[in-house]
């Protein structure tokens, strides 16, 4: 017999749920996904399409032939988000099946393994991104050139993310020439090429300003993470590490405009689930995110770092969980 443990008077009602604020984020990410429609055509609506049916799809035959559970958490939209979020990190040209398989881990393996939703301890997207980085980086890394409605779905014209630009031109001591081939305007509204939220950083700034006026995030996160990227960036600047033809303040930029750190600070990183409860915990792990991106970007295998540092910290959480005031009464120990 189930027992109800109801906590003293007073209490205080509140009209949030788990569908309303899935539903806040899905539509603060509706500005990005529309640019991103406009940028890759077919593509984007196919991918995204692919990913979100696959994604409840596989949430509901684990609970309903797995779990064996009679009430469906499919309704809660968390499985929507999740395959939205994933499709976000792919590129518009991707094959079907490729979509279909991190879906079912992302689902399968990064949320319903640990008991569905409120129970996984890392973002589930990132876990089917990362697996697929893992097992498909060519597929994972040949990015559309955005054409509109003109570009193909499976045989698009590709090209270099201005992440990669910003790498290579780094190393090679050559940087002068990624104004002209991706200006900082480009990369502010969308007009770029990359995963499907990645081109327009203006669109990720207006959903993730939406859902802190929402009160559905705070601050904390986004701003640590978007303060500690530009601190690291200016000091490699203001350290001479920059080649000729690369000023600090284009070099922040470029590692603020591009790659996924806007949809990964608003959307990514402020997962309830997988993030700190705390003010404090929020800061030290949004810092721990900007840091490892930049250590990864900067000195790293991959141009990109953001899937990576979002998915170590959520593994650090439980300790800076521990970052919490003194209750009244309690001595601290």
């Amino acid at each position: 017999m189930k027992q109800l443990i109801v906590a003293p008077a007073p209490h205080a009602y509140g009209s949030d749920s788990v569908r309303k604020n899935m539903l806040l984020v899905i539509l603060a990410l509706l500005p990005a996904y529309v640019v991103s429609v406009l940028e890759f055509g077919w593509g984007a609506l196919i991918t995204a399409a692919i990913s979100i049916l696959a994604c409840v799809g596989t949430e509901w035959i684990i609970s309903r032939f797995v779990l064996k559970e009679k009430r469906q958490t499919i309704g809660d939209l968390s499985a929507v988000l999740t395959g939205l979020l994933l499709a976000f990190n792919l590129p518009s040209s991707i094959d079907w099946w490729i979509v279909l398989i991190g879906a079912v881990v992302a689902i399968g393996v990064g949320k319903m393994t640990f008991g569905g939703l409120g129970q996984n301890p890392f973002n589930p997207a990132l876990v089917g991104r990362v697996f697929l980085l893992i097992s498909f980086p060519a597929q994972m890394t040949t990015w559309p050139v955005a054409k509109g409605f003109e570009t193909a779905y499976l045989d698009a014209e590709t090209g270099a993310t201005p992440l990669y630009y910003l790498k290579h031109m780094v190393k090679e001591g050559d940087a002068s020439v990624i104004n002209d081939l991706v200006p900082l305007k480009n990369a502010f509204l969308g007009m770029m090429g990359g995963s499907l939220g990645e081109v327009c950083a203006l669109a990720l700034i207006i959903g993730g300003l939406f859902l802190i006026c929402t009160k559905v995030i705070t601050w904390h996160i986004p701003v640590s993470i978007i303060a500690t990227v530009a601190l690291f960036a200016a000091c490699l600047g203001w350290a001479g590490m920059l080649p000729e033809g690369m000023t600090t303040c284009n070099y922040v930029g470029y590692q603020l405009l591009t790659g996924g750190l806007m949809l990964g600070a608003f959307f990514m990183a402020t997962d309830y689930v997988t993030s700190p409860m705390t003010a404090w915990g929020k800061i030290i792990f949004g810092i721990g995110i900007g840091v490892i991106v930049m250590v990864i970007r900067t000195w790293g295998a991959y141009p990109e770092g953001m899937s990576f540092a979002i998915l170590i910290m959520n593994a650090c959480v439980p300790l800076l969980n521990k970052l919490r005031p003194t209750r009244f009464g309690e001595k601290k120990k």
